[in-house]
């Protein structure tokens, strides 16, 4: 029998004793034990934060037999056993204002029948309070508390201020028992997505420690650049077997699909370990973190606040931004950053500025397909061979070909969706461009001025100039007039210059002009 893969699979025992491959992470989670007691974990989904929650669910519950051959077995010498109050919150769909209660009512409810209740305790906050302090002292130690994808139920309300304001009051009295408990909290996690910046955890429990950006935690969940090749040689050489690949190639290959997040500047890059597993068990590339679902509030949170999807491939923020989600913010950069879809690129240290853009071609190329039909007529099961046409018409030059298949992307547009149009012509040529896969640059700096968009191919350059309610005489004056094309004078490739005329009337492409 072949080597077994966790995918899906989250409880560690389970794993251990169905013998799943397991990347050993127990150092780093002694150390994290051992130096501290309240912590805080943001991670992108499918990135092992309920492996990791399961595995300390297991170490406190003294359940030595689990980690034999494992790095924590040499290192523990007691094993001690603790009560562990374990809440999952990603069990549940959040989608009206009394599902938070209920889902916590229900976790209270089973510790209770194992600690007791006090009929005294009328609030979710004072019953979980009680749940703490009886469990310590039924058990003489203290408690531990792990707490797996807490911002669930404010990521759905997302665009419901009802029920934002609603969650973040449960929230913030229910997190508050943790600090109320001090001395009756052996040591707690709170793990999720996103850090919510007006919830009680981040504020009024000011000794819970955030170690998202902690460099001696860059790797507690996911897979960095030493483990894969520590772990994985076999997989990957059975992988290059079955795609006709070397080793070089399929461990590059890796690298640019999977590869690529970074949790604080300068640090390795880390795989997304839900992607890389499904690649070794089915031994063929895909978008597998892409599949599991994108949630549709990234794309209201975008169009809400008209924002230029060029810039999310270059942008640059400061880790107050990055740090802290506020519900009523106008910027979605933190939630799309926090959620896994940009990472850390680059940091320039003063005045601190954080450089992001996408962590590897799935994440980028799943994107781009997932806001296709946001942003034009058609449908997802279209994109990919319009994309497919549009990129053979512009391999081979073919400039009317290409332009009246940009007019086929833009024709029929709803109102609602072009209400800003020339941010929405400009936001559906990024997304046509990045999908195709090639070299295109929007607003391209030359010392003359800002060219709108450079696309490059192996045998052409394409500079492109656009007007609103214009005309593509003017768009091609302006190239040459700022000499857009000087950069280029000397490039083997053919060089097109192309001024094209929008229609706000029309919404769409009115006139287009070669040269």
């Amino acid at each position: 029998m072949g080597k077994l893969y966790p995918v899906g699979i989250q409880n560690f025992e389970s794993l251990r004793k169905d013998g799943y491959v397991y990347v050993d992470k127990t150092e780093i989670i002694y150390r994290l034990v051992k130096t501290g007691r309240y912590y805080f974990l943001s991670r992108p989904r499918r990135f092992g934060k309920s492996m990791l929650i399961s595995t300390l669910e297991a170490y406190f519950q003294g359940k030595k037999e689990l980690f034999e051959g494992l790095a924590i077995e040499a290192l523990e010498k007691e094993w001690n056993r603790y009560p562990v109050l374990h809440l999952d919150l990603n069990t549940e769909k959040y989608n009206t204002i009394e599902a938070l209660d209920k889902k916590l009512d229900l976790a209270l409810t089973e510790w209770e029948s194992l600690y007791g209740a006090n009929p005294h305790e009328q609030s979710l906050a004072t019953r979980f309070e009680g749940i703490i302090k009886r469990a310590a002292a039924k058990t003489g130690t203290r408690v531990v508390i792990l707490i797996d994808e807490y911002d669930k139920p404010m990521l759905q309300a997302i665009g419901d201020q009802e029920r934002q304001d609603e969650y973040r009051g449960t929230l913030k009295a229910f997190y508050g028992a943790l600090k109320s408990q001090d001395g009756n909290i052996k040591f707690a996690l709170l793990t999720g997505v996103t850090k919510f910046g007006k919830i009680s955890v981040f504020s009024d429990l000011n000794n819970l420690e955030d170690i998202s950006w902690d460099r001696n935690y860059f790797d507690i969940c996911g897979i960095s650049e030493q483990e894969l090749p520590d772990n994985f040689s076999d997989d990957i050489q059975a992988l290059a077997d079955a795609n006709g690949q070397t080793f070089t190639q399929a461990c590059e290959q890796l690298k640019a699909d999977y590869d690529g997040y970074h949790f604080y500047p300068y640090s390795p890059g880390i795989y997304n370990p839900f992607s890389l597993l499904n690649t070794f068990k089915k031994r063929q590339y895909g978008r597998y973190w892409f599949e599991t679902g994108t949630p549709t509030y990234l794309v209201e949170l975008l169009k809400q606040h008209k924002y230029d999807l060029y810039k999310m491939a270059h942008e640059k923020t400061t880790s107050d931004v990055l740090d802290s989600i506020d519900a009523s913010s106008t910027n979605p950069i933190p939630v799309i950053y926090q959620s896994g879809y940009l990472t850390i690129k680059g940091f320039i240290p003063e005045p601190r500025i954080y450089e992001l853009g996408f962590p590897n071609r799935e994440v980028e190329e799943g994107f781009m397909k997932f806001l296709l039909p946001y942003y034009t007529p058609l449908q997802e099961t279209e994109g990919g061979f319009a994309i497919w046409e549009f990129i053979s018409d512009v391999k081979s030059g073919d400039i009317d070909s290409f332009m009246k298949r940009l007019q086929a992307f833009l024709a029929d547009c709803p109102y609602e969706m072009a209400k800003d149009i020339e941010l929405h012509y400009q936001n559906v040529l990024f997304i046509v461009f990045r999908l195709a896969g090639l070299y295109t640059q929007v607003e391209y700096h030359t010392s003359q001025g800002r060219i709108d968009l450079v696309l490059q191919t192996p045998g052409y350059v394409y500079i492109m100039e656009f007007k609103l309610d214009g005309s593509a005489e003017q768009a091609i004056a302006q190239i040459e007039e700022k000499q857009y094309a000087l950069p280029f004078s000397s490039d083997s490739r053919t060089v097109y210059s192309i001024g094209v005329n929008f229609s706000s009337e029309t919404r769409n492409i009115d006139r287009w002009i070669v040269k």
